[in-house]
Order: structure tokens, then C-alpha cells, then sequence
């Protein structure tokens, strides 16, 4: 299906410049509401040190594996900073993919302005790695040939951003990229409501039969045939709002269906 042109929507085009952009899932739960919801209400998008929230591992807190990371990556300026001062983290879309940059993390994202570029620092391997080749813009050469070379899994050959100095909609967002499963959605009603364009990638739809069983194991798959035989984000969206299975297990689901669910397939 088709978004209108009276919904002020475009289809996301793969030879777009390549952009800083931020993975996430907009119909997962956020306090009382969706992700995309919270959102829309801030203006801003928060870190993991503000939200609680997190598509990987939940450990931004005074102590905690994420800080001690930020801590060693940028100097430890930002040890005595408030959550609100901190860097929101995306990827460098290296390959000018339509579906983002560092899809592990999300169904959807955000395309940041190229001018955000200079603010950004930049790592490969993943920050939980402890990765020593850390920089600004004129490292993205050399971090994208390590990236390139790695012969890591498609989830995981990233090279990430982090956006310094805060992030709003309406001045630092060139698009919010929706899957098409959110057309004439609340959550497409909330992303019109960001102050930025709103685009739609081509898709992520996969059966389970469309999963490898080694990739995430034996029970993931179970988990994803409880959940249906059409899978697609607004259906694992549900299951992460349902609260009744662990997180874990949805986010490995939700892996499944980004390794195997886009179109063209890529195995």
C-alpha cells in the first residue's frame, strides 16, 4: 500500500547521500505510550542515560558498562555531565541503505542533516568492544574500509555515530524513515507531528519459516511462530508491548526479521 500525498509522505530513495542515522523501534513501549510518541511530545531525542530505554544493553547509569565505555571514549567529559548533555548514538550508512544504517537496532530511523556530521565522533568496532580507533569525520574513511573488511555478520558491521550536542526534530532531522506497516498509523500520526519529513523504506516481512535456526536459536524461532506467520515490526511491536515474553528474546526476534525480512532477501 501506498502512503497518500495528502499525508505529506515520501518513499525513501537507496541513492540518497550517505547520512548519520539513528535505528529505532517507534511502536515499542515508552512509559504510558509508544516510543515514537515520547517522541513526538520531547521534540528532542533523548539517550539511554535520560529514557531507560535501550534496543541493546541496559547499562547507562553511574558505574555501568555504558558509562565507563563513554567515559574512555570521549575523555571523561561527560563523567560529571547530566543525562541530558549526553551523545545519542546511530551509525555511519556506509552503504546508503535504505533501511539505515545499523538495523540490529530498529525498524525505523532517523536521517540526520549532513551539517550534524561535524559534530559526530565516530567507532568501529561497536562501542561494547571497546573499540581503540575513535575519531571525528576524517576517521570515516579508515573505519568504514575496517567495517567493510570485517566479514561480521550484516547486524553487526556497523560504524557508529555519536551525535554530540543534542538532537531535535525540526532543525537536525533531514527524515523520520518509517516501515510501511505504520501507513494511517498512530505511529505515522505521531512521526507528522516531529516537525521533519516522513519516509518509508520498502519493508521488513518475513514467515518463520524464513528464519535460520542457528541464528538466534531453536527458541526464537517457537517464539516468532507464537506470534504468527506474517511477520512484520507492528507485529513484533505488539509482542514487545504485551509484556508477556522476555525482552530479550522479542529483541532476538526482531533480529531474525532484520536479517531475513527485507526485500530483496539477503542470506
Amino acid at each position: 500500500m501506498k502512503p497518500s500525498p495528502d499525508r505529506a509522505t515520501s518513499t525513501v530513495s537507496p541513492r540518497a547521500d550517505v547520512r548519520v542515522t539513528l535505528q529505532f523501534h517507534p511502536n515499542w513501549p515508552s512509559n504510558d505510550g509508544l516510543v515514537i510518541e515520547s517522541m513526538a511530545r520531547d521534540g528532542v531525542y533523548r539517550s539511554q542515560f535520560e529514557t531507560g530505554l535501550s534496543n541493546g544493553g541496559l547499562t547507562a547509569f553511574v558505574g555501568g558498562d555504558r558509562w565507563r565505555w563513554e567515559s574512555r571514549l570521549f575523555e571523561g567529559r561527560y563523567d560529571a555531565a547530566p543525562a541530558s548533555a549526553r551523545p545519542v548514538y546511530g551509525a555511519w550508512n556506509r552503504r546508503c541503505d535504505p533501511y539505515g544504517g545499523a538495523v540490529r537496532f530498529g525498524s525505523s530511523y532517523l536521517r540526520l542533516r549532513p551539517e550534524v556530521t561535524t559534530r559526530c565522533t565516530f567507532c568501529f568496532p561497536d562501542s561494547v568492544f571497546e573499540p581503540v580507533d575513535v575519531g571525528g569525520p576524517d576517521l570515516l574513511p579508515h573505519l568504514s574500509r575496517m567495517a567493510d573488511e570485517s566479514a561480521l555478520d550484516y547486524l553487526d558491521d556497523c560504524v557508529e555515530a555519536h551525535v554530540h550536542g543534542g538532537l531535535r526534530f525540526d532543525t537536525d532531522v533531514e527524515a523520520i524513515v518509517l516501515d510501511p506497516c505504520f501507513i494511517r498509523t498512530e505511529v505515522e500520526d505521531a512521526a507528522l507531528m516531529l516537525g521533519c519529513p516522513v519516509e518509508f523504506h520498502p519493508g521488513f516481512r518475513a514467515s518463520p519459516d524464513d528464519f535460520e535456526p542457528e541464528y538466534r536459536g531453536p527458541h526464537i524461532i517457537e517464539l516468532a511462530r507464537s506470534l504468527g506467520d506474517d511477520l512484520n515490526p507492528e507485529v513484533v511491536g505488539m509482542a514487545a508491548r504485551s509484556g508477556q515474553h522476555p525482552a530479550q528474546h522479542v529483541k532476538q526476534v526482531w533480529h531474525c526479521l532484520a536479517r531475513f525480512g527485507r526485500e530483496p532477501r539477503e542470506r
